[in-house]
């Protein structure tokens, strides 16, 4: 169906950031009037990948070839000159704008003789694309007044207006119902029919069986195989997106977990479509899985009282708390490593005692005035503790390693005698044995008798590491599984099929 006439050719594309690579040696192509969908777990490089061809981000190495021409993206103004439009997940209108003034921003036509915009042209030239989709809209209207769906074709509309021969909708469908994702689907195959080809970035496997021409499976900034949608079935993709052993380099399990030290009874955070009930145990790990948009963080914020919860009643020990704010979940013996350490979990450029002392100034003051020796011994305490790299307590916490960013982070809240330990991503972003001392770090937490909930994209770490594992999928719980016998391909099915 397909031939070698390439509308977009990215031709060994390597990227690395701080050592660690993100894409190694990848190669992708998408022929002109195709939807060609791109998949993998979290961290595959899939975004990596379309932020380089969006020219957010300078590739390392390698080739891109746009129509047979070859180029070097020099950032998104040039992108978008060479044809590449890209539509986030996120919006990126202005509210207040009416439609016409959203897909024309920026390139406002003006009335030469008087300086001011001629709203009459602006309209005619904004009314072209949607005539191109099929899609029929109040120019006049502001974007705030129009759903979801409608905003999307606002932003392919406005990428069409800039002239985009290749399209890539990233997460489009993550907030569209099935009525509205049909619409989107249907408009697609419109804008294929054009000649316009479209890369289309989802982790719902079952859009790509029904809109895609041809999927190329990226892990581990790899790519495992570009197929065609119709000779596969979903667990063949499920098999390449894991396609490796998992659960060999981790520390023991528990032998023995105590009795439940935190109970989620029906709880619902703002924006969940129904209540979500869970335990923990002391001393054991209960490891979250799902995919982007599955609404793990936000759950995790929703316990430690950073979001709100419109019902449900968290227990702790047993008892009923009440965690209507950060500050009364530390009281009931909840923390939180957050999973973007650097912009929530550390003042970068403090000293690493300060970031240590912050949660529990109050052990270390007297009078509103901290004594500076049982501060520095926190600070020593925890240093050896968690052997942190530092070259003193005074060093400032943006000059350490990922790993000893984390550990920081870590030992913050380990000052604070917790019984319930959140870690959210805890290993992203740092090297293998940074890691293994976290993994370690979490088996001798467990061993006194902590309860950690670990969210993690990484599957072997959330099999290697927990004692059971819950699924999540669309802010729903959708399945429990036990670690000690669960397989990634199981894992994986669960968080993009759900129990279908």
């Amino acid at each position: 169906m397909l031939g070698d006439n390439y509308s977009l050719e990215m031709l060994n594309i390597s990227k690395a950031f701080g050592g660690i690579k993100a894409l190694d040696d990848v190669s992708f192509r998408v022929c002109p009037g195709e939807v060609h969908c791109l998949v993998g777990e979290n961290g595959a490089g899939k975004s990596t990948l379309m932020k380089i061809l969006a020219g957010a981000y300078k590739k390392d190495s390698g080739h891109i070839k746009i129509f047979g021409q070859e180029v070097d993206i020099k950032g998104p103004s040039h992108s978008q000159e060479l044809g590449i439009g890209i539509v986030y997940q996120e919006r990126s209108l202005v509210p207040t704008l009416s439609v016409a003034e959203n897909i024309m921003l920026g390139r406002f036509p003006m009335l030469s003789r008087i300086g001011a915009v001629d709203f009459a042209e602006l309209r005619r030239r904004a009314a072209e694309p949607l005539h191109r989709l099929g899609f029929k809209v109040d120019l006049s209207v502001t974007v705030s007044s129009l759903s979801t769906a409608q905003q999307q074709m606002i932003e392919i509309a406005k990428a069409l207006s800039r002239g985009a021969r290749i399209l890539i909708l990233d997460e489009p469908s993550a907030y569209l119902t099935p009525k509205e994702l049909d619409r989107l689907f249907e408009i697609m195959n419109h804008l294929r029919k054009q000649g316009v080809s479209l890369i289309y970035i989802s982790h719902r496997l079952q859009e790509v069986f029904q809109i895609g021409d041809r999927a190329t499976v990226l892990k581990d900034g790899r790519v495992v195989n570009t197929v065609n949608v119709g000779d596969v079935g979903r667990f063949d993709l499920i098999r390449m997106m894991v396609g490796r052993e998992s659960g060999k380099h981790y520390p023991p399990r528990a032998t023995s977990i105590g009795d439940e030290v935190l109970r989620l009874d029906r709880v619902q955070p703002r924006g969940f479509p129904e209540p979500i009930s869970l335990s923990l145990r002391k001393g054991e790990i209960l490891g979250i899985s799902g995919l982007v948009g599955a609404g793990r963080t936000e759950l995790m914020r929703a316990i430690f009282g950073a979001d709100r919860l419109v019902s449900g009643q968290i227990h702790v020990d047993g008892v009923p708390v009440s965690v209507k704010s950060p500050q009364a979940a530390v009281r009931s013996g909840l923390a939180l490593v957050p999973e973007d350490r650097r912009d929530f979990g550390l003042v970068l450029g403090m000293p690493v005692k300060d970031n240590l002392s912050m949660v529990v100034l109050r052990q270390v003051a007297n009078r509103g005035f901290i004594r500076a020796a049982e501060e520095k011994e926190l600070a020593d305490r925890m240093i050896r503790s968690l052997s942190i790299k530092t070259s003193s307590p005074m060093q400032e916490t943006r000059n350490l390693s990922g790993g000893n960013q984390q550990k920081v982070v870590l030992g913050k809240w380990l000052a604070t005698t917790c019984k319930v330990l959140i870690l959210d991503e805890p290993t992203r972003g740092i090297d293998v044995g940074a890691k293994e001392e976290i993994h370690l770090l979490m088996r001798r937490l467990t061993a006194q008798g902590l309860g950690i909930i670990m969210v993690s994209s990484e599957l072997p770490e959330i099999i290697g590491m927990s004692d059971r594992v819950m699924v999540m999928r669309d802010k729903r719980m959708v399945a429990e599984v036990d670690a000690a016998s669960a397989t990634e391909e199981q894992i994986i099915a669960y968080a993009v099929i759900g129990g279908e």
